[in-house]
């Protein structure tokens, strides 16, 4: 990409375009997980908290990804149904930030997508008491073996708390590296049906 193309983004008038943009730049450089991003969430004091979760859909409406609700991370979403989310691409030197509501997906999605997880995935899925304290990992490898020799060869049904949530962003920002520290950065605000730009001091 030459230096005009690098430059064009920071005039973007459109955060959507623009992020699938990179998000398919990244998916051709990136080594592992492109859309890997950072959910943080807080916690009831206030608490900052952090951790690493698939994307799996992004588009106008905002940024899809699947959890146990009975996590930490669905818990904190189900006290305060906000967050931000955070993708770093190393290999590209950029960053895109998402903050905004984050909204339950109904149960027919959730059903949609736990359908095309691998099946040990989806064994794992009932394995798990996710967040919760586990004794030792032979126990959690005997869950996966119990629950698996209860579904055999049928079919593995959706448990009822793993399900999808929906980031709807607010507000998005695309941070680019530059020499001597000084980044490109451009924050766009939702107003109303469109969006405000502006660029940020690095």
């Amino acid at each position: 990409m030459n230096s005009s193309d690098e430059t064009d983004f920071t005039r973007s008038d459109d955060p959507f375009a623009l992020f699938q943009q990179w998000l398919a730049e990244a998916q051709e450089t990136e080594i592992n997980d492109p859309e890997a991003m950072t959910l943080a969430t807080v916690d009831s004091d206030g608490l900052p908290d952090a951790r690493m979760v698939l994307c799996k859909q992004a588009d106008r409406e905002g940024l899809v990804f699947f959890t146990n609700i009975e996590s930490v991370k669905g818990r904190e979403l189900g006290a305060a149904a906000r967050a931000a989310a955070l993708f770093h691409w190393k290999s590209l030197r950029r960053q895109a930030r998402f903050r905004g509501a984050v909204a339950m997906l109904d149960e027919a999605a959730a059903d949609a997508y736990f359908r095309t997880r691998a099946r040990e995935s989806r064994i794992g899925a009932w394995a798990s008491l996710q967040s919760r304290p586990l004794e030792s990992r032979g126990r959690l490898e005997e869950r996966f073996a119990d629950y698996s020799r209860q579904f055999g060869e049928g079919e593995i049904p959706r448990p009822g708390y793993w399900r999808g949530y929906r980031l709807a962003p607010e507000q998005i920002e695309f941070w680019r590296n530059g020499a001597f520290r000084l980044h490109d950065r451009v924050r766009f605000v939702r107003a109303g049906e469109t969006w405000r730009r502006e660029r940020l001091y690095p």
